[in-house]
């Protein structure tokens, strides 16, 4: 199975390695989701660069945090989609193209309630073990690494070899927390944790996996739970912090949201902000985000998400 590595010309040690997967995503609205042999009508189609690795990272990289992608793509994989990545200042010698894989692919339809459903393709970053191909370079180097959707075991291994270095080890398992994640894979990874990032939904779904009564509750330095419209809660030590949602201007498309809020947390911590400020300037990316379609279509500048924070920040 062939290999090849993107060398762009951008060098410099990351604040932040992000694993996940790089995704072309098709993003349609219907005014209704159809029912069983039921046929409707897309009202608007648009594909995209996606996938929570290059979201997070390119929304990361975009507001100044060095950030480094470490994951894997197949040979389909868009030429533009790459320049964009280089574009946006990402660090991608640990993004691997791989033969015999098609690119990741996600379909997301929203109805007119902005409701979403998706299928998913995993592409290569699904079968990560197999490949057998160690991305630790960039994440060695990194404050923080960030591990969200993607091969289970494979995380598990790279965690493990990272926990305790000096990077810190954020687990955000997103909506593969159902599928993929059983109990005894998250008995495995924990204990390698330092950070956790979830929604409600997951939220939920991991409390009962770990026997917990709340996420919040996890011995933690920071557990991070959105709850889209009404906010974020989380736990930074023995802390309880409430991040308000920051409101944009449009609700237009709620795909990449939940990325772009992490993104937005890291360039916080990066800029010099407390964890409590850096998780509401976390929340004012993401109402960025949701004005228009596409994860990555309406990236602010830094200076941009402290004035639209401002009000809030302590």
């Amino acid at each position: 199975m062939g290999e090849s590595i993107h060398h762009p010309m951008k060098s410099e040690t990351p604040f932040l390695t992000v694993y996940g997967h790089v995704t072309v995503d098709q993003i349609v609205s219907v005014d209704h989701f159809p029912g069983l042999n039921e046929t409707v009508d897309i009202t608007s189609k648009k594909t995209t660069l996606g996938g929570t690795g290059s979201n997070i990272a390119l929304t990361a990289a975009r507001l100044g945090v060095p950030t480094a992608l470490a994951g894997f793509i197949g040979a389909d994989f868009p030429g533009s989609y790459l320049q964009m990545m280089e574009d946006s200042g990402v660090i991608l010698d640990e993004l691997v193209t791989v033969d015999g894989y098609d690119s990741s692919q996600c379909t997301v339809i929203n109805d007119a309630g902005l409701k979403q459903k998706v299928i998913f393709y995993q592409g290569p970053q699904g079968f990560a073990t197999k490949i057998g191909k160690e991305l630790l370079g960039n994440a060695r180097k990194s404050k923080y690494a960030h591990f969200c959707t993607g091969e289970p075991a494979y995380y598990i291994g790279l965690m493990g070899k990272l926990h305790g270095t000096g990077t810190k080890v954020s687990f955000d398992p997103a909506q593969e927390t159902y599928r993929l994640w059983q109990k005894g894979l998250l008995d495995r990874a924990m204990p390698n944790v330092d950070n956790l990032f979830c929604n409600d939904f997951e939220a939920k779904v991991l409390a009962e996996r770990l026997d917990l009564g709340d996420v919040l509750d996890m011995d933690k330095s920071l557990v991070v739970c959105t709850y889209g419209a009404e906010g974020s809660r989380a736990r930074a030590g023995k802390e309880i912090l409430d991040i308000p949602c920051i409101k944009g201007k449009d609700v237009v498309d709620a795909t990449g949201c939940g990325d772009s809020y992490r993104a937005g947390f890291y360039a916080g911590l990066y800029h010099g902000y407390s964890v409590r400020d850096s998780l509401i300037l976390a929340s004012t990316v993401a109402s960025f985000t949701i004005e228009k379609v596409g994860a990555l279509t309406n990236t602010p500048t830094w200076e941009q998400v402290v004035e639209r924070a401002e009000p809030y920040l302590g």
